[in-house]
């Protein structure tokens, strides 16, 4: 068997204990099964709900406003006539968009650093250290408002701010954790073999810290949903008529008391699931790619 076989098998073989132990964890656990679903189920709902959603969800009708649900309009309708359902199912794309990139970008940026950081002490301890403490210093919504406010709320900025507000949470997480295995035996034995120190920051510190950072991604993008629905609340959000759940909620407050509680009822509702679902993710994450955690 030639080398390029082996690598191959050893490779089909990693996979296969990969899925028979997520298929394990999704069936010991049916909250974690629950949460995967959810998942999938929003996941559905941005790849093809816009384009099978009943009604066109920017196109306002008078005449059928504040209607209450019914078969027609299972959510009911707004202030505008515009179908609630629509609109939930559209806004999905939108928020786990900014969910994703703010995740992605503040893991390339504090995560980063902070591994860094933790690994190799010194002055890169210092200046991740006191950037952290500085963005801590303030009331973490109150900087996302002066950000996008300073820089304008377009759905760019809106992830430049979440990731801004969420970087010391993964500093200090990943400085904690690449700190304790900097002396680890693996690490000496990958500097013994010639490893260079960056190829044992990325290639040994990162693979084994990434069980817990896995569980902070995860509550992050419920954290990053919140963050982007509460700027859309006070109006530093994405702009109207975007169909967005925090936008939805806004409009919809001013109707409650009159009656009309599913302007915001539903698209409340999808926005709770969808933190509750990410916030019960997170141990899934931890379970299937921890590898202690492989029997």
């Amino acid at each position: 068997m030639t080398d390029a076989t082996q690598a191959a098998s050893a490779h089909t073989s990693g996979l296969l204990a990969i899925w028979r132990h997520t298929r394990y964890v999704l069936g010991e656990n049916p909250v974690t099964a629950f949460s995967f679903a959810l998942f999938l189920f929003f996941l559905l709902c941005a790849t093809i709900g816009p384009y099978v959603v009943p009604f066109d969800p920017l196109t306002t009708n008078t005449q059928s406003a504040l209607q209450p649900p019914s078969l027609r309009h299972f959510f009911g309708t707004d202030h505008l006539g515009r179908d609630i359902f629509s609109r939930v199912v559209v806004a999905a794309r939108l928020d786990l968009f900014i969910a994703i990139a703010s995740v992605a970008l503040v893991f390339a940026m504090g995560g980063v650093a902070g591994i860094a950081a933790g690994f190799f002490g010194g002055w890169t301890d210092k200046i991740v250290g006191r950037i952290s403490d500085t963005i801590m210093a303030f009331p973490l919504f109150v900087l996302a408002m002066g950000i996008v406010a300073a820089l304008g709320n377009t759905v760019t900025n809106i992830v430049i701010a979440t990731a801004v507000i969420n970087f010391p949470l993964y500093a200090r997480l990943a400085r904690s954790e690449a700190n304790v295995r900097k002396e680890a035996g693996f690490v000496h034995a990958a500097r013994l073999a010639g490893n260079s120190e960056l190829r044992i920051l990325f290639g040994h510190i990162l693979p084994n810290i990434m069980p817990i950072m896995m569980v902070q991604i995860s509550l992050t993008m419920g954290y990053a949903i919140l963050n982007a629905a509460g700027l859309s609340f006070i109006g530093l959000g994405v702009r109207p008529p975007t169909p967005e759940w925090g936008i939805m909620v806004a409009e919809g407050a001013s109707y409650i008391v009159s009656g009309e509680w599913w302007i915001a009822l539903f698209p409340g509702l999808t926005l709770m699931l969808a933190v509750f679902c990410f916030n019960l993710l997170g141990d899934g994450l931890r379970d299937i790619v921890d590898p202690l955690r492989r029997t």
